[in-house]
């Protein structure tokens, strides 16, 4: 689960993470009423939306008089805005940040991350702050610091003074970033983060640190226990396919093929789409049933998958082991009679149970295409989706 700028602000703000003073507002007044409350004579207005880029996509605007502030809310608010990371169709801004702004001398990088490979938390730094991380490292990788913390001994200061050194921070500036570091990795920790971005993270004229940005993502599956964060959630900024799916236990990604795939195992599920791209189609999502499912759930995937209009065929691929294939098929054809599939459907089914469900099915009487293994089905799911 992503969070806002502005909430993740105030979490920053809690762990002792120095931010620049700000508002969030939903209106172009309330909008005005924050810069008033902040004072000063420049602030700048930030789009909300859970995608980075925001700057280069005009989401981000440095304004000089409160009627300015007031006129950038009035032009993002109800927009969508479109980044490299959103896709063509964007995403909406129903919120803006209005900040105090600040006088940059330098910006710098910062996240905190897992190194899956180390099964370590890892500090990631660099001093070329409000760029793409992942140019930096792609072009300049001798730029990219990074720090392992063993979970035995935690975050140690000299790893703060490294990175601190290896950015160029001197005198106070060493012990403000250590703080921020400190701050960081305690939030991280204590409330389930599976990262936590600054970029940037700034050095002012007047030589104070402070993070100008801030992305954090919770871990989906600790959501039972960070319940405050979840409340937090802004569904507008998700795929709302992905979101039903959730609601039914179901691993749905979107993609954009035509071509829908329903299979039980995320390796099996990867292995499908990879076959179809081998075999000249395009998979319309990745989803994954589980091993648990039931006839409700495959009716409900179905009914998931068939609300993309692009779809022109679909793909199911079952390996029955912890759910038996007879309970896949009797799934199948109560979706099919239920949802009104009207496109083709290819059904591979192997493993426990594969000849009786495989009977169920050609007595069901139903316009379902057999497959005798998974390239037959991923080629005769190609062929159907092109109308041949």
């Amino acid at each position: 689960m992503n969070l806002h700028e502005y909430q993740a602000k105030e979490l920053f703000t809690r762990y002792g993470v120095a931010v620049p003073a700000g508002h969030v507002a939903a209106t172009a007044e309330e909008a005005g009423h924050a810069a008033e409350r902040l004072g000063g004579a420049l602030w700048v207005v930030k789009a909300q939306v859970h995608a980075g880029g925001r700057g280069k996509a005009g989401g981000v605007k440095v304004c000089r008089s409160v009627a300015e502030v007031k006129n950038a809310a009035h032009a993002l608010l109800g927009q969508r805005l479109i980044t490299k990371q959103t896709g063509a169709e964007g995403l909406p801004i129903h919120q803006v940040y209005v900040e105090t702004g600040s006088k940059i001398a330098r910006e710098l990088y910062v996240s905190l991350l897992l190194n899956r490979d180390r099964g370590r938390l890892a500090l990631i730094a660099s001093a070329d702050g409000g760029m793409d991380i992942e140019e930096v490292a792609a072009k300049t990788p001798e730029r990219i610091l990074r720090i392992e913390i063993h979970p035995a001994v935690g975050l140690s200061g000299y790893q703060c003074r490294q990175l601190a050194y290896g950015l160029g921070l001197e005198g106070l500036q060493v012990a403000a970033f250590e703080k921020i570091l400190r701050g960081i990795y305690r939030l991280y920790l204590e409330h389930d983060a599976s990262l936590v971005e600054v970029n940037p993270l700034i050095v002012t004229a007047d030589g104070a640190v402070l993070a100008l940005d801030a992305k954090i993502n919770i871990d989906d599956n600790a959501l039972f226990r960070q319940q405050p964060l979840a409340a937090q959630r802004d569904a507008s900024q998700e795929d709302a396919m992905e979101r039903k799916a959730a609601e039914h236990d179901l691993n749905y990604v979107s993609l954009d093929g035509d071509i829908a795939c329903m299979v039980n195992g995320a390796g099996l599920a990867m292995a499908t789409m990879d076959l179809i791209k081998l075999h000249g189609g395009a998979p319309a999502n990745f989803l994954d049933v589980g091993g648990g499912a039931t006839p409700e759930r495959v009716t409900a995937a179905f009914t998931l998958i068939l609300s993309n209009p692009k779809v022109r065929a679909i793909l199911v691929n079952i390996f029955g082991g912890i759910v038996r294939c007879d309970i896949i098929a009797e799934g199948i054809i109560t979706a099919v009679k239920t949802v009104g599939v009207s496109v083709p459907v290819v059904v591979r089914l192997e493993g426990t149970n594969a000849d009786v469900a495989r009977a169920q099915l050609a007595k069901s009487g139903l316009a379902i295409t057999a497959a005798s293994d998974l390239t037959d089905a991923a080629t005769k799911a190609v062929r159907l989706a092109a109308g041949r």
